[in-house]
Order: C-alpha cells, then sequence, then structure tokens
C-alpha cells in the first residue's frame, strides 16, 4: 500500500460514500486508476468492507468513560465475569502495568455512571480504580 492508497482510505474513511469521480478529482487521478486501485485493496483484503454510520450510533451512549481497574489476587476471571454481565460495559480490556482491566463505559446520565462505578468498586477482588470521562472522539474505528 502506497501514499496514495493511504490517501484514498483515509478519504473514504471520512465519505464512504464519495463517487470514484469525486475521489479521482481529489487525488488527482483517473477515475480508471482510483477504481483500479479500489479493486485491488478490496481483493488483496487491505479493504474489507464499506459500512454505514447511523446517527444513532454516534448518539448512542451520551456519557462515556473508561474505567482502570486493580485487582487482587486471583481474582481477575471472577471480576471480568461481573463485568462482561454488566450492560453498560462496552468493551473490556487486558492490559500490563499498573491497572489490569480497563472497562469502556456507556451510559444515558451522569448519575446512571456514577450507579455503575460504585457497583463495579463494590465487587470483591477490585481494589482500586480510577475513572476517566471521555469528552469528545477524535478518530473512530468505527
Amino acid at each position: 500500500m502506497d501514499s496514495t492508497d493511504k490517501k484514498l482510505i483515509s478519504i473514504l474513511r471520512h465519505n464512504g460514500r464519495a463517487s470514484v469521480s469525486d475521489l479521482a478529482t481529489t487525488l488527482n487521478l483517473s477515475r480508471a486508476t482510483v477504481r483500479s486501485r479500489l479493486d485491488r485493496l478490496q481483493a488483496s483484503g487491505d479493504v474489507v468492507g464499506f459500512t454505514v454510520v447511523l446517527k444513532e450510533d454516534v448518539a448512542q451512549d451520551p456519557v462515556r468513560a473508561l474505567m482502570m481497574i486493580g485487582i487482587e489476587g486471583r481474582g481477575t476471571d471472577r471480576v471480568i465475569r461481573q463485568l462482561t454481565a454488566l450492560p453498560e460495559v462496552r468493551a473490556l480490556h487486558s492490559t500490563n502495568g499498573r491497572w489490569d482491566v480497563i472497562a469502556e463505559l456507556g451510559t444515558d446520565t451522569l448519575e446512571a455512571l456514577d450507579d455503575v462505578l460504585f457497583r463495579i468498586r463494590r465487587f470483591d477482588g477490585v481494589s482500586q480504580s480510577e475513572t476517566s470521562l471521555l469528552l469528545s472522539t477524535r478518530k473512530s474505528g468505527a
């Protein structure tokens, strides 16, 4: 993948509906070249598909946070099972360093976030935590 392919992908990430003509104009390439590059990127598996992002996808979870969790002893599996059962937990990540697990949380209100934080801190085995609110998203894989 060369720099032109990377520019093409960047444009498509911002507007997946851009026409081949618009892409060609923006990249200063012919439509045939852009079409060929798109076909090659799909055939190689570098581009595996195109998607639609709905307004409700973006509006989901007006309150989002990352909760870093320290777990004492051998309770990691149990705590992860409990976290997985919570509907407010959007993703779980194991980590190295100070924290054992990072939970991505999403709620409708600050009060609901406060409630889930309180519940998680009471899990047997959770020894410490630190939570950061996500204020805005500059780039998302979605």
